[in-house]
């Protein structure tokens, strides 16, 4: 396929002959470590570089032998979706000891590795530095032993160490998200789901333990994802006389008609004393106190089990490409970093600095200074905590300011995964800020029909986990209905309009600041969140429900590859949604390890296709039992699914047969997965905030009238923050005939996908991660600000 050109061509400027690079898993698992090491053992070997396995992480460093083997290309085939690491991890108490790095040092001289890229926790990556700092003097004690000749001492004179943080528990300061966090998050979620039918029937209560002995992030996250009753964390220990606290909302949600309560632990959970809270406390506590039937579930290595999602996936690929970049740039005064990615940009940072940040939360905790651990652990958590303290505990009507504004809140477009937890964030953020919340039936069309009504706190409890949209959802764009809107926005009073939804939500907002300069009943504050599986809407990076569809996608290509294990060679023809953007496309294929993914945004020609084919065949004849090809559903209107399905079928003839699959709607179906829940609460959260504050300050003499640009805007995740943007000035970045963006940040990673599947292709660097320092205050406005 025809690849533009790029501003740097990497493998031109950054050239890997003669290096070596040894790869290894240190400490404990966490999914997508495998997507980490295939990304630098395939990317390493494409610079010209040696690279190599280390197993069983520093024990297999310090014992050697067969333990260190070489890596080739077909080495890491079909890794990339299973959970754990296959080059496996062990804990190594040698390595601690002067005596074990020396060891460690005279192996990798005798391999001529002098560059380390290492996957674990704060404490893998603290040995690899001492180790680095070691490291000559390693050398010459090995010389006066006679081990090595003098030469290999300047052969080998300096150690580089690059790091990727593998953790489930998403611990370590300065990353957004750790290696593992996301995939440990679906394993809770689809617990809790599952559990929640169950708790439900019965009507009963559940204690749920999650992974987290010194980080709660685990535990808070999945609380904002299912909407936990309470949660416990170590970073911020209950108030005195919380047991009361928590069986009187206990109560009052059961009398509201409830019938099931859902309480999240960490396993590191205390209280103000230091004493651990155990699951066991908590559940004699609600039988005594209210005599509810109580049921304990403790999640153990569940949590770190199964195949890593989409997220994690692509997370990870991305942190090996840089970590190989990191190696082939450093220097002997570089100081050793690690990778990661904020927002959609990758980020070096020095790893001290890290480890030092991420010792001083431990420190703070231990002394008591809670708070400031929370701040320590970063704006991400902080928002966390913050966005569940307001979602899952009403004020007293007492206690609420009284605004005396309506807002009203609708779903445009196609549903999303993810957009009832947009609708239930609205809501009560907007109840607790003093509104009265409007819920409109059926978009644009329910509105113009009047079908709008007040939703209250209790209305909206249990939408978290649920797919589609609960309030209806429908493609009418309001031009149609235009009088018949502005008559239902005046006789219901709506002061602000909160829109869910894709392109046709976006297309909305033009239509109503059109209508502005007609109907003073549009001079209200209106504000859009982005919610369409197509990840399309121009102004955002990325939109709710797009993960849940990835996820889909990755899952059904899994299956689907699965399905020809133990037979002849076979590839797969798969067609994805997207209307003419190839986000799910081209990203589902780097999830799913893909061979080649056709999109509209990417002209291709049947020299393309040709090329393709034959690239597969090599493959196909030398290595890889199972080929995978996804193509987007409008990426040409001649080329179709049915075309490159005979195509490869004549072509491969001999080599393989074809088959081809549609996934069509099942990717905007099931549940929301825990980053759309997530993402789509915090987005919406924040959108009611703006609202609130617009409403102020545009509130005179009686009555609210907002006819600038600023009032008019789309939330959206741009690289590192989310970014409130005038509609108006997204115009000229739309292209309106095809219904994309006209520049889409993801482009960028197709050449990953590509080289990833051996292909020689360029690659821009431009964009590449640079050294920066984590004491830097660093935008982290959601768990959104990751790689998707």
């Amino acid at each position: 396929m025809a690849q533009p050109d790029t501003k740097k061509i990497f493998f031109e400027n950054l050239s890997g002959a003669g290096k070596s690079i040894a790869v290894l898993t240190s400490g404990g698992d966490a999914q997508g470590m495998n997507a980490a090491v295939r990304a630098v053992v395939r990317m390493g070997l494409y610079v010209g570089a040696k690279v190599y396995f280390i197993h069983e992480g520093y024990q297999g460093m310090v014992d050697g032998g067969e333990n260190i083997k070489e890596a080739t290309w077909e080495s890491v085939s079909s890794m990339l979706q299973v959970g754990g690491t296959v080059i496996g991890s062990a804990r190594c108490k040698e390595f601690r000891t002067h005596e074990g790095r020396l060891k460690a040092a005279h192996n990798l001289v005798q391999y001529g590795i002098t560059n380390l890229c290492v996957i674990g926790g704060d404490g893998s990556l603290t040995g690899a530095n001492l180790f680095r700092e070691e490291w000559s003097g390693l050398l010459l004690e090995l010389v006066g032993q006679g081990l090595i000749e003098d030469e290999a001492v300047q052969k080998y004179s300096a150690l580089h160490i690059v790091g990727m943080v593998g953790s489930i528990d998403n611990d370590f300061c300065g990353t957004d998200m750790t290696i593992g966090t996301d995939s440990a998050l679906h394993r809770i979620i689809e617990v809790v789901d599952a559990i929640m039918t169950t708790a439900q029937s019965h009507q009963r209560t559940f204690v749920l333990e999650v992974m987290g002995r010194h980080c709660g992030y685990l535990a808070l996250v999945s609380a904002l994802a299912c909407g936990a009753d309470w949660v416990l964390i170590p970073e911020m220990p209950p108030e005195d006389g919380w047991e009361d606290k928590m069986c009187q909302k206990l109560s009052a949600n059961r009398a509201g008609m409830k019938r099931l309560n859902i309480i999240i632990v960490a396993e590191g959970a205390i209280d103000h004393s230091n004493k651990l809270i155990t699951t066991d406390y908590i559940k004699d506590l609600v039988v005594k106190c209210l005599g509810f039937d109580t049921r304990v579930t403790i999640l153990g290595h569940v949590q770190r089990g199964g195949t890593p999602s989409a997220f994690d996936r692509i997370l990870a690929s991305r942190m090996g490409v840089e970590a190989v970049f990191a190696l082939l740039e450093t220097t002997a005064n570089t100081p050793a970093c690690v990778v990661s990615l904020c927002g959609n940009q990758s980020v070096r940072l020095p790893l001290m600095e890290c480890v030092q940040m991420t010792q001083e939360v431990q420190k703070a905790m231990d002394e008591k200074r809670f708070e400031e651990a929370v701040k320590l652990r970063g704006r991400s958590f902080e928002n966390n905590l913050k966005t569940y303290k307001l979602l899952a505990h009403r004020k007293p009507e007492t206690e609420l300011p009284i605004s005396n504004f309506n807002v009203a809140v609708l779903n445009v477009g196609a549903p999303a995964a993810g957009m009832n937890a947009a609708v239930r964030s609205a809501v009560r953020v907007g109840i607790s800020e003093g509104h009265k919340m409007f819920a409109v039936s059926d978009g644009f069309e329910g509105l113009s029909k009047g079908q709008i009504r007040e939703i209250k706190w209790a209305d909206v409890g249990g939408w978290t986990g649920q797919g589609g949209s609960l309030l209806g959802t429908k493609r009418t764009l309001p031009a149609k209905h235009i009088d018949k809107i502005a008559e239902q926005m005046r006789k219901n009073n709506i002061n602000a309009l909160l829109i869910i939804g894709g392109f046709e939500a976006f297309l909305s907002l033009l239509e109503l600041l059109t209508a502005r300069g007609k109907y003073d009943e549009f001079c209200v504050p209106m504000v859009m969140v982005p919610a369409t599986v197509s990840n399309n809407v121009p102004g955002s990076d990325l939109s709710i429900g797009a993960d849940t569809a990835l996820n889909a996608i990755t899952t059904t290509c899994d299956r689907i590859k699965q399905s020809a294990s133990g037979t002849k060679r076979r590839v797969f023809i798969i067609e994805t949604m997207g209307g003419y953007c190839g986000y799910l496309a081209s990203v589902g294929g780097l999830a799913a390890g893909a061979d080649a993914a056709y999109i509209y945004e990417e002209p291709f020609d049947i020299r393309d296709l040709q090329a393709n084919v034959e690239h597969l065949t090599e493959k196909m004849k030398t290595s890889i039992q199972r080929g995978l090809v996804l193509r987007n559903e409008n990426s040409n209107e001649n080329y179709t699914t049915d075309f490159i399905y005979q195509l490869y079928s004549e072509e491969g003839k001999g080599v393989f047969d074809c088959r081809k699959n549609v996934l069509g709607h099942m990717q905007q179906g099931g549940a929301p997965s825990p980053f759309d829940r997530n993402f789509g609460t915090k987005i919406s959260a924040k959108a009611m905030q703006w609202i609130t504050k617009k409403l102020v300050e545009t509130f005179r003499q009686g009555r609210v009238f907002a006819n600038t640009e600023d009032t008019c805007c789309l939330l959206g995740m741009r690289r590192r923050a989310l970014v409130f943007q005038p509609v108006v000035q997204l115009k000229g970045d739309t292209d309106f005939v095809h219904r994309i963006p006209k520049e889409q940040w993801w482009l960028k990673l197709r050449p990953l996908m590509k080289i990833l599947a051996k292909y020689k292709t360029s690659y821009d660097v431009s964009d590449s991660g640079q050294l920066e320092h984590v004491i830097r205050n660093r935008p982290k406005e959601s768990d959104a600000s990751v790689a998707m």
